[in-house]
């Protein structure tokens, strides 16, 4: 029986699909044009191949978990930026910033290999949920400042931010988009 490095076997468990996230989630960063293959993943782990399989099925569910894991993170960043600022006007922006932020990191990239590799991740209803839930921090700060439909200007923002994204992927500097996105809002916002 192999030992576990961890107080209990629960734990052990936890911390070895988390190695098995990381190392995928490394792997997309380093060549985001190439599906990492469980073999890759279980060494970049430290784990032995087959020891993958007690934690995921395949490829493509090692693949969706890692999207189904990069999703919270990606809005905790987001939320923890905005809960900093008090003034509404300012959370829109901070959510603005940081999502930006997270593209010029290449987290974004992840995210569009990930749906190239393992497109059935990001069509069913809890990718939508999780979806809409990376908006919600907008729809809220944008409801904050008396916005008369919350819905519809996040829309909208999120559309600048979409803009932005494929201007930092394409070259651009964070800092050169982020200042424009910020002078085209805060002229609006006033």
């Amino acid at each position: 029986m192999p030992k576990i490095s961890a107080a209990t076997v629960a734990e052990h468990r936890a911390a070895q699909r988390r190695a098995l996230l990381d190392a995928a989630l490394e792997l997309l960063a380093e060549t985001p044009e190439q599906a990492p293959s469980l073999g890759d993943v279980a060494r970049r782990a430290g784990l032995a191949r087959s020891s993958v399989y007690n934690y995921f099925d395949s490829r493509d569910d090692l693949l969706r978990a890692v999207v189904v894991d990069l999703f919270p993170r990606w809005n905790k960043r987001v939320v923890e930026a905005m809960d900093e600022v008090s003034d509404p006007t300012e959370r829109v922006l901070t959510y603005i910033d940081v999502n930006l932020q997270l593209v010029a990191e290449g987290e974004h990239a992840i995210v569009g290999a990930l749906a190239t590799f393992t497109p059935q991740a990001f069509s069913d209803e809890s990718m939508h949920a999780m979806h809409q839930d990376l908006v919600l921090p907008l729809v809220e700060a944008l409801r904050a400042r008396g916005v008369a439909d919350p819905e519809l200007d996040a829309e909208l923002v999120t559309a600048l931010v979409h803009k932005g994204t494929e201007l930092i992927e394409s070259g651009r500097k964070l800092d050169e988009v982020s200042s424009s996105i910020r002078r085209v809002l805060t002229t609006a916002l006033s």
